[in-house]
């Protein structure tokens, strides 16, 4: 025991002198920070919601500082000045995403395209994204699955007003755009008898949950190969079962493909769905790349992940937000009405004309990123930061929750006020507020190289998602947990910042423009 002690011992005054050693032998002037405390850094300092946390740091240590989350060493951007600088001026330097064991194991090695490396083969798949899986062609000819879906939507929210019954409104969402994508990626839903869809989903959900809880290996580097929490057993099950499924899906797709080449049988879709563009390219011999059967299936993932939760709380952000503002709700409702009329349901192709609905969804954004309150990268060089150091291998946080709350870029930032993102007259919305990030300001898909590849799908889905429901319903709040009889606006825990309590309402009927059944 006593041997133990002395070894502890030994162990705190090599980590302290290193520690002083590195601080008092220093050259390179660093971003200043918060003092750090040994082993956990400034862990500490996080609780209970990281993004509001290093907000307030912010403000003591102004737009650029860092911090250390166990051995990692961090860097927060807090303004649009700083986020610019690092997000264009040297991009090249933050182009890679950060290496997380859990995302890493989950797809194959980082064999996906959210957290390829920077290199050849990422640019190979973001070539692919733009042109062919996500372009605009590929979103056109598989609109009818999105329209689908969305009357599927309003169809079941018909049946609950009908009934007199309070709705989750969460849940209809998110069944609404997982079976959109579920629909898109492999000609199947997420719910109803399509087994293989629904089980995918499920284990979508359980890998998310893993990925998103505190991990010992990814913090700190002595527990790099240690499994203390027992992460690594849960994740290779949920691999193991995915790789399973995914297995068979793409067996099945195979077959159905080898099938169409010998028949003329004109009852077989012409549309092909992305599974089938995946696998076109793979056996496609001059490629550039060739995409085996993991790069499909973790491409996969991303979609599913990125694309199907994140648009459903978006959704509900926004119609929370018009449930408490009900003179923007009707504002909302007139567009619609004189553009779109009462006799159709609105469509994708009403969005451009409907620039008021736009600009909600854009504030809910603001207020309510789905995406996350971070942009997360990680620098492959060295380079300087408004005059300060940043080494390799140091992770990149450009606070985008802090960004959309400073009243220095945003009046009255707190208020949910469409308005900002439109013109005087408010027949158009401003330029400057582009969802693409192209002015740091308003960053809701990450900018440059590295933003997201499915802005455009987003959109369609949240959109019109939205439309759809303000047209044909008014929403009785069934319990606000509120004052006043207004919605609570807490959020909830999680990367993709969900309501703390999901939306309950009853739909009253406005307007239904569907064809009786």
């Amino acid at each position: 025991m006593a041997d133990f002690q002395e070894y502890i011992i030994i162990f705190l005054i090599f980590l302290i002198s290193t520690i002083l050693f590195r601080q008092l032998f220093r050259t390179q002037k660093l971003p200043p920070g918060p003092l750090a405390l040994p082993i956990i850094g400034h862990l500490h300092l996080l609780s209970p919601a990281p993004h509001k946390a290093l907000h307030k740091l912010s403000m003591r240590y102004g737009p650029l500082f860092r911090v250390n989350f166990g051995s990692i060493p961090c860097i927060v951007a807090s303004s649009p000045e700083i986020a610019k600088e690092c997000l264009k001026t040297h991009e090249i330097s933050f182009s890679n995403r950060p290496q997380i064991a859990s995302i890493s194991y989950l797809t194959y090695g980082s064999q996906d395209f959210a957290f390829a490396p920077y290199g050849p083969y990422w640019k190979f798949i973001k070539k692919l994204c733009m042109s062919k899986l996500l372009g605009g062609q590929t979103l056109d000819l598989l609109f009818p699955i999105r329209h689908s879906e969305v009357k599927n939507l309003i169809e079941s929210f018909l049946m609950y007003a009908n009934a007199g019954k309070s709705v989750n409104i969460r849940e209809e969402l998110m069944r609404t755009t997982n079976n959109v994508i579920s629909g898109m990626i492999m000609s199947e839903r997420c719910s109803g008898n399509d087994y293989e869809a629904v089980e995918v989903r499920k284990l979508i959900i359980e890998a998310a949950e893993l990925c998103g809880q505190f991990n010992l290996s990814d913090l700190f580097w002595f527990c790099k190969n240690l499994d203390l929490q027992g992460f690594g057993k849960r994740l290779k099950k949920v691999r193991d079962k995915y790789d399973e499924m995914m297995k068979r899906i793409i067996e099945d797709h195979q077959e159905k493909r080898k099938a169409k080449e010998v028949s003329d049988d004109s009852v077989l879709p012409a549309v092909k769905d992305l599974l089938d563009i995946l696998l076109d390219i793979s056996e496609d011999q001059s490629s550039e790349f060739k995409l085996t059967e993991e790069n499909i299936k973790a491409f996969i993932l991303d979609v599913f992940t990125g694309g199907s939760d994140t648009s459903a709380i978006a959704v509900e952000w926004a119609l929370a937000e018009l449930i408490n503002h009900p003179n923007i709700m009707e504002k909302v409702a007139q567009e619609i009405d004189f553009v779109v009329g009462k006799n159709r349901l609105v469509q994708e192709s009403d969005i451009p004309k409907l620039p008021y609905l736009q600009a909600v969804v854009k504030e809910s954004l603001r207020l309510h990123p789905p995406g996350g309150s971070f942009i997360v990268r990680e620098s492959s060089e060295h380079c300087n930061i408004e005059g300060y150091h940043i080494p390799a291998k140091t992770r990149l946080l450009v606070n985008v929750w802090a960004i959309y709350r400073d009243p220095k870029y945003w009046e009255n930032p707190l208020e949910f006020q469409p308005e900002r993102f439109l013109t005087e007259d408010q027949g158009s919305l401003k330029g400057q507020f582009d969802v693409r990030g192209q002015h740091y300001h308003f960053l809701p898909f990450g900018s440059g190289r590295r933003g997201c590849p499915g802005i455009s799908l987003a959109l369609q889905v949240v959109q019109t998602s939205l439309a759809a429901m303000v047209q044909c319903f008014q929403w009785k709040v069934v319990d606000g947990k509120g004052n006043n009889g207004t919605i609570d606006m807490e959020e909830g825990k999680g990367a993709t910042l969900p309501r703390a309590h999901p939306l309950v309402c009853v739909p009253v009927l406005r307007v239904n423009p569907l064809p009786p059944i």
